[in-house]
């Protein structure tokens, strides 16, 4: 068992008071965080999106910003201005929102494309530039954007080199009737999240994350992780494939899915796991596809099944050799 195995179940336990019946969800956006990397859930409103980035924010003492993006959203909102005071002659820098730990951007996909730019210039570079100054945003550092599903009204969809910048993309879809019951009978989203506690410090994630890298990858993991991606350039559904980029994020992610499952070895089921998320919004579907009526996900999960496992009687410890 990992070291920070039982701290990361509590905060994951402290985030499933708020969001209800949405397990795999919660596990996999905080993979995503442990693997330091920005998660992009797709899906319509009122399914509880804003709801888990708050719980996180709370269960991990994390400073929290939330930003409706619409139209009007300049790209000085996000990362600050310098204002002139005439006092002093000097010019003083004040703050965008973009500088706290855990930045929730809300359909992000409603905003101009120079204000997503601006937002996605930021997720890579981990630096605020404003009038030639650079300014490190504070550590650790998360976003969560959502956006609503294509064709929706008034939306902008993000280019393929902007959403790469997203380690995973999920949708969090409506809760099953059990779970819709007990929200119906239940609480508030807002009496929720009041309910959650702190488990962990900032410094304490940052930890966390340290030892998530120290996860082991066998190279026969790392043969099947790049034959996966491979496959995605060469499927005849598929226009354009999964960049080097995804192959890093899916190596990240699953060395953050194996931890939250209390080993310090990936194996091959981790890879399934997460390549769905880490490679969906990284594909574009050819015209044959489309015509086919046939969805990002039908293909890759078509791919994993064609991709052969490294040999399954494999020992762990061969895992770790």
């Amino acid at each position: 068992m990992t070291r920070g195995y039982e701290k990361a179940g509590k905060v994951i336990e402290e985030v499933k008071k708020a969001v209800t019946g949405k397990d795999d969800c919660v596990m996999k956006a905080f993979a995503a965080i442990l693997a330091g990397g920005h998660i992009l859930i797709e899906d319509v409103p009122g399914v509880g999106k804003t709801t888990l980035a708050t719980a996180f924010s709370r269960a991990m003492a994390l400073q929290n910003n939330r930003v409706q993006f619409t139209p009007d959203v300049m790209p000085a909102d996000i990362l600050g201005f310098n204002m002139y005071r005439k006092e002093q002659g000097i010019f003083t820098y004040h703050p965008g929102s973009i500088m706290c730990n855990l930045f929730l951007a809300d359909e992000i996909n409603r905003t101009s494309p120079k204000t997503q730019s601006a937002l996605l210039e930021v997720m890579e570079e981990a630096m605020v530039s404003v009038d030639g100054v650079t300014r490190a945003v504070p550590e650790p550092f998360i976003v969560m954007a959502t956006q609503n599903p294509k064709g929706s009204a008034g939306t902008q969809i993000l280019p393929e080199s902007q959403l790469d910048r997203f380690m995973i993309c999920m949708s969090m879809g409506y809760p099953d009737a059990r779970s819709e019951i007990a929200i119906a009978k239940g609480r508030s989203s807002t009496r929720s999240l009041s309910e959650v506690e702190k488990v962990i410090s900032a410094d304490e994630l940052i930890a966390l994350k340290e030892e998530v890298e120290e996860v082991f990858v066998h190279n026969n993991i790392y043969a099947y992780i790049v034959k996966l991606m491979s496959s995605t350039r060469e499927n005849p559904y598929i226009e354009l494939g999964v960049s080097p980029r995804g192959t890093i994020a899916c190596t990240r992610m699953v060395k953050a899915w194996a931890f939250l499952q209390g080993r310090n070895f990936v194996m091959p089921e981790d890879v399934e796991d997460v390549f769905v998320d880490v490679a969906k919004h990284r594909i574009v579907l050819n015209t044959k596809a489309r015509v086919s009526h046939v969805t990002p996900e039908a293909v890759l999960k078509e791919i994993l099944t064609g991709v052969k496992q490294p040999a399954s009687y494999m020992e762990r410890a061969d895992y770790r050799d």
